[in-house]
């Protein structure tokens, strides 16, 4: 028996993924990243040296978390670091 021509399905095939050149980091990566990390260091050693008193007088304890704070924004930019 012949086939109905509204039957038949053409076979579908996926484009072809072109591959992509070596991807680096922007030059100014790498110095935003240690610089990060260098500042949470001096600021969290500089808040436990003044008792928890500077770098920003009047927060307390506060000092110690922003200093986390930078800290880790700097390892999660050595995470993206290519």
């Amino acid at each position: 028996m012949p086939k109905s021509r509204s039957r038949q399905k053409s076979h579908y095939t996926a484009p072809q993924e072109r591959p992509k050149g070596p991807q680096v980091s922007p030059p100014w990566f790498v110095p935003v990243l240690v610089g990060l990390l260098v500042l949470g260091l001096v600021w969290i050693v500089v808040t436990y040296l003044s008792n928890f008193d500077y770098p920003v007088p009047g927060i307390g304890a506060w000092n110690l978390g922003i200093g986390f704070a930078f800290a880790l924004v700097g390892m999660g930019m050595a995470t993206r670091w290519k």
